[in-house]
């Protein structure tokens, strides 16, 4: 009939190759306003005189559980060890999907955003490592190596059409291997001492994970079921908690059921569990771990912040280790011949793309309370990735701002400006 919208079957093949990753990037934008009003609720609380009710708010013990087999932490504790589980399990669900069907799942496409994601990861833990080797905050070294997705793609969104198409699926791809860095990095270097035995039952759980992907068991309710078994193994383990969600995610099924009549079986778990879970975590989980995490009393903190260099190296590995690191691990690929550019995207894309990759945010923040606990190293340490994140955000937005869409990749005179820390110039072509 006129005016009938063509069903999803009879749609252009490439608006069915694109509708869910615009799906994703109007996900991540919203995600992203409602992390910042969060935010500014938690600073707002922390600086009132509210600020003790709030923090004692998060300090309040809840018990989940039957009498002899509860488990009790604060609301603060559940929300990073129970939540944010659920948040990397969308995390490893992402990375499962990219390196199989996305971007990831060739080497010519994967290169120039891993090689993006390694170099955006290697300079600010550098930056950060020089400026405290010898200091009380040496431990914070993986602070400044995350990117957060939902506000990066976020800033990217407001850009509109002077952001090419291409340079939204660079961006979306490179903060999914940086998030894949992130989780080996807590899983490496942020755990604590390691009880053997509940390793030896978070294998035999995975085991299980294994048979069930391997004999066709379908239900995300079943997944859940034994999910929660891996997640107290791998408490008990000393492995962070939250690294069970992404070995969960590892043994979803990510194929059709052949020979599945009914449309909603026949979908892949891996990509069902995925779009039920993004409203979740990006509407309910961010937006409370931003509340539980980013309240900072800044009167006192920020003063200390600005004598620390803990701070500093934060700041410094953001605003100048990520956008430089992105850059020229980039230019690098480029130039061995390892790599292409996305169409219609130059280097100054990509410098502005670098900078939005200095949004640390919420990975920055989790990692900061993994290093540091709770005190006043964590209380700078904030500061440090809310200033951080805002400065990066704010450069990375106006310098696309000023770059029309389509523009053609510039030679190496762009790198170099970059690296003076000039606005990237040069002959086009």
């Amino acid at each position: 009939m006129p005016g009938t919208p063509p069903r999803s079957a009879d749609a252009p093949f490439i608006e069915r190759v694109l509708r869910p990753f615009q799906r994703f990037i109007a996900t991540e934008a919203a995600s992203g306003i409602a992390l910042l009003v969060c935010t500014a609720v938690a600073l707002g609380l922390a600086n009132s005189p509210w600020s003790d009710a709030f923090r004692h708010l998060w300090e309040i013990p809840f018990t989940i559980g039957i009498p002899g087999h509860a488990l009790t932490m604060s609301l603060h504790g559940w929300v990073n060890d129970g939540l944010m589980a659920v948040f990397f399990f969308l995390v490893g669900l992402e990375i499962k999907r990219e390196v199989l069907l996305g971007d990831l799942s060739t080497r010519r496409s994967a290169t120039l955003p891993v090689a993006a994601a390694l170099g955006g990861m290697l300079a600010p833990a550098i930056i950060y490592f020089l400026l405290n080797v010898d200091g009380e905050g040496s431990r914070g070294w993986g602070i400044p190596m995350a990117t957060d997705i939902a506000f990066a793609l976020g800033v990217l969104a407001l850009l509109g059409r002077r952001a090419p198409s291409g340079l939204r699926v660079f961006l979306a791809a490179l903060a999914i291997a940086d998030d894949l860095g992130a989780v080996l990095v807590i899983a490496v270097f942020y755990s604590g001492a390691l009880d053997w035995t509940a390793i030896g039952g978070a294998i035999l759980v995975l085991a299980l994970l294994g048979l069930l992907n391997a004999t066709g068991a379908r239900r995300a309710s079943i997944y859940a079921l034994v999910g929660v078994a891996l997640w107290l193994f791998v408490r008990a383990s000393g492995i962070h908690a939250t690294i069970a969600g992404v070995l969960l995610a590892l043994m979803v099924p990510a194929r059709k059921h052949v020979g599945e009549n009914d449309a909603d079986a026949a979908e892949p778990p891996l990509q069902r569990m995925e779009h039920s879970l993004r409203g979740v975590v990006a509407f309910g989980i961010m937006p409370i771990f931003a509340l539980a995490n980013a309240g900072v009393p800044l009167g006192e903190s920020a003063g200390e912040a600005i004598r620390s260099s803990v701070a500093w190296g934060i700041v410094l590995g953001l605003v100048l280790g990520k956008p430089l690191g992105i850059l020229l691990a980039c230019y690098a690929a480029v130039r061995a011949g390892a790599a292409d550019l996305p169409a219609n995207v130059g280097w100054r894309h990509v410098h502005g793309a670098g900078w939005l990759g200095g949004i640390g945010f919420t990975m920055s923040l989790f990692i900061a309370s993994l290093a540091f606990g709770e005190g006043a190293l964590l209380d700078i340490a904030k500061v440090g990735v809310i200033a951080a994140s805002a400065a990066a955000g704010l450069t990375g937005y106006l310098l696309l701002r000023h770059e029309p869409a389509g523009a053609p990749a510039t030679n190496v005179e762009v790198v170099t400006a970059a690296v003076a820390g000039g606005s990237p110039r040069g002959h086009r072509g």
